[in-house]
């Protein structure tokens, strides 16, 4: 799912293209991309575009009027910069937006269709959309802290929860907390202040850093790679890898669709985390460490 630095670059490079230009039509190839009727989407078509700003990790495209279109591009949702009138499917492109500069076309991998549209009209309707999760990027240390604490939940979960931070999801909480040296199942309410400082100060590099750097490789161009595995990333997507700190093998916890990646040496002491697949599997015999789990698979 694009995160905060995916989400930035890709509202900069729509503001390059598409700020202060008329949508003249909107192409919807699937109906159920569209998640509200009252305004018609045809209200938008022929509105200036004013803005752009993220809602977590949604894009707000502001119109005339006061009309906005939000974009929630989940797992597997992209956008592409075409040329004007490119070709929308049901299985293909979801739906284009055309403007005399070009057309920007979503798109969604495989069959279950989970990104969204909104179309939505004044201040209220857009905050109903906004998850309210803290900006991390703009949130002094104190901010930090109390938004952090102020409920009991693993790092892990308190990180990815957009009611809590804004735009940080399964790859990026990855590579904070490894950065930070901390266990992705350790709990908020137990954090010392040293180590809350430490996230802190993770949180802002990861997302300032990976955020440059998804500028750099775009060039000026449209991103066009956004993907949550990505070649320079220390642990998330790397399971079975090498550390780059340590040198141990990234570990991994599953669950459902989601797959949590880090570094026992680094963040839990060495101690090996129970993966709910492996453990319903070993039961007694799941090994608690890396020496006790290199034994294992040498059998």
């Amino acid at each position: 799912m694009p995160e905060l630095p995916d989400i930035v670059v890709y509202i900069e490079a729509l503001e390059a293209r598409i700020l202060g230009l008329k949508l003249e039509r909107i192409r919807l190839a699937s109906p159920f991309l569209l998640r509200t009727a009252t305004p018609p989407i045809q209200a938008v078509e022929g509105k200036q575009v004013r803005s752009l700003q993220r809602l977590g990790k949604r894009i707000a495209i502001g119109l005339e009027d006061d009309h906005w279109l939000v974009l929630h591009l989940m797992i597997a949702g992209r956008l592409h910069w075409r040329a004007k009138g490119a070709k929308v499917s049901p299985r293909g492109a979801l739906v284009a937006f055309d403007f005399s500069s070009g057309s920007l076309v979503l798109t969604e991998a495989g069959t279950r269709r989970r990104a969204s549209l909104h179309v939505v009209q004044g201040a209220e309707a857009l905050e109903v959309l906004n998850p309210g999760g803290l900006e991390p990027l703009e949130a002094d240390l104190d901010a930090f802290a109390a938004r952090l604490t102020s409920e009991n939940h693993t790092l892990k979960r308190a990180l990815t929860d957009p009611h809590l931070f804004s735009g940080i999801g399964n790859a990026y909480s990855d590579e904070i907390l490894h950065r930070a040296q901390l266990s992705p199942v350790a709990l908020t309410g137990r954090l010392s202040g040293e180590s809350i400082d430490r996230l802190y100060q993770a949180t802002h590099q990861t997302l300032d850093e990976w955020t440059e750097r998804l500028r750099s490789e775009a060039r000026g161009g449209f991103p066009e790679k956004v993907t949550a595995f990505r070649e320079g990333m220390a642990v998330h997507g790397r399971y079975g890898k090498p550390c780059p700190r340590c040198g141990a093998k990234v570990q991994r916890i599953r669950y459902a669709d989601n797959e949590t990646n880090y570094c026992a040496p680094c963040q839990t002491g060495g101690r090996l985390l129970a993966d709910r697949s492996l453990s319903r599997l070993l039961k007694q015999d799941w090994p608690r460490t890396l020496e006790a789990l290199e034994a294992l698979t040498r059998k």
